[in-house]
């Protein structure tokens, strides 16, 4: 069987759908390549906002389109609450967020036996972490690994917890299983990810937390740097910051969730934490860390927001002094409390707003890069192109040099110059 798999939105999303291709490749199966007729089209399709959920469906009659004769399969978490619609659609096999050794299954029947199956099911209902096969993010260098799954936060924007249901985690011995196993692969970087991790291990006997977590990995595979994805500002304590950081293996860049700089907003959104709390964990991680790079998501235009709140979000991202910022106006997600908010700001104002945003992100991020001029920086060489090597330094600046032979090895570099959004430099 041939195939053709298109991936939207979240890592997570990325995760999964390069275990199911990892999966389907066990089975014998290969993508189809460039001009090539598909057997198979799967789109693991997103959610997050009703744009996204426009994306899916594009997506999906695009690639149908192409192949009208292949047997089409979706999943994620659009397909999850939009069943009915997905089937509408001409989709064979629909599936959401859950069972991908499933949703495999049903792909090779369907494709043989030109059949149709549905498998959407209660998330709320699943109790145990399914163990998908964790893999690349690039080459051989750099791998993800799934450590949670769900979320119970339900902000008021955000209709993921009815997609994926309750928090569920990965055991500890599986979770140092799979490390040891990705570092015995010859990967050197590993990326902890789930859809809220600060939550990783509130479903497991003895309630281990992320900070346990670490510390395994940190153990069962002790050749790895280890980078964290999303986190809420709540899970970063004194004792977390500073556990991590002995270690000695985590990488001095945090991706922590903000949305709004504005404390009325963000109470607006349900967010579990004020500007106040959000400094305090800058603060900590900094301690521990110096010298850390914090990225952030930024939402413009929620509801009830004035160009007070707007101007007093722009104040707090300055004093932050956020590395890189991804600046998105609220999109109105149907299902969710946002959407029958009083005080819905226009589509052209939460343009504007975005625009004001992104304005001074790249302001930060123009200042941040700069300040790495001089540094000395430990970077994980992914590829090359007419004998300059880039690669990710550990805390997440893109890192060019002229070089021979350094896919998947951490050298230090000592930055020289900045390239638009690269750093330049030299092999130290």
């Amino acid at each position: 069987m041939k195939y053709i798999i298109n991936t939207l939105g979240c890592k997570v999303n990325q995760y999964e759908t390069q275990a199911v291709e990892t999966l389907l490749q066990e089975r014998g199966h290969r993508p189809a390549a460039d001009g090539e007729t598909a057997d198979a089209i799967i789109v693991n399709t997103c959610a997050v906002t009703a744009e996204s959920g426009r994306k899916s469906r594009q997506t999906v009659r695009h690639l149908k389109g192409e192949h009208p004769d292949a047997t089409v399969a979706v999943c994620g978490c659009w397909s999850q609450i939009s069943a009915e619609e997905a089937r509408k659609l001409g989709a064979d096999v629909v599936f959401g967020t859950g069972d991908k050794h499933g949703l495999v299954d049903c792909i090779e029947h369907a494709v043989q036996e030109k059949t149709a199956a549905r498998f959407v099911d209660d998330p709320f209902r699943r109790m145990e972490f399914e163990e998908l096969p964790a893999g690349a993010v690039s080459g051989r260098t750099r791998a993800m690994l799934k450590i949670e799954d769900g979320c119970v936060n339900f902000c008021t924007y955000c209709v993921i917890p009815y997609t994926r249901g309750r928090v569920r985690s990965l055991p500890l011995a599986a979770v140092a299983r799979q490390a040891w196993q990705l570092q015995d692969e010859g990967y050197r970087e590993l990326v902890l990810t789930g859809i809220e991790i600060a939550s990783y291990g509130v479903d497991l006997p003895g309630k281990p937390g992320l900070a346990d977590c670490v510390e395994t990995i940190a153990r069962a595979a002790p050749e790895l740097r280890l980078r964290l994805g999303s986190l809420e500002p709540t899970v970063i304590t004194e004792d977390f910051a500073h556990r991590i950081a002995a270690t000695g293996k985590v990488c001095p860049h945090f991706h922590l969730s903000l949305q709004s700089g504005c404390d009325k907003t963000l109470k607006n959104m349900n967010r579990k934490y004020d500007t106040a709390e959000f400094s305090a964990c800058v603060e900590r991680l900094e301690r521990n860390f110096p010298g850390c790079a914090f990225t952030a998501d930024l939402i413009t235009g929620f509801p009830g927001e004035t160009l007070k709140d707007q101007a007093e979000t722009l104040e707090f991202i300055r004093k932050i002094g956020f590395a890189q910022i991804h600046v998105f106006p609220y999109s109105v997600r149907p299902g969710t409390k946002a959407e029958t908010m009083p005080d819905q700001v226009s589509k052209g104002e939460k343009a504007r707003r975005a625009h004001e945003a992104q304005a001074v992100a790249d302001e930060l991020r123009a200042a941040y890069l700069a300040r790495q001029v001089g540094r000395t920086l430990s970077t994980l060489f992914e590829t090359e192109a007419d004998g300059v090597w880039t690669g990710h330094s550990d805390n997440y600046c893109t890192v060019t040099v002229p070089g021979q032979d350094l896919r998947g090895i951490v050298r230090n570099v000592k930055i020289s110059g900045v390239d638009r959004e690269n750093l330049v430099g030299v092999l130290v």
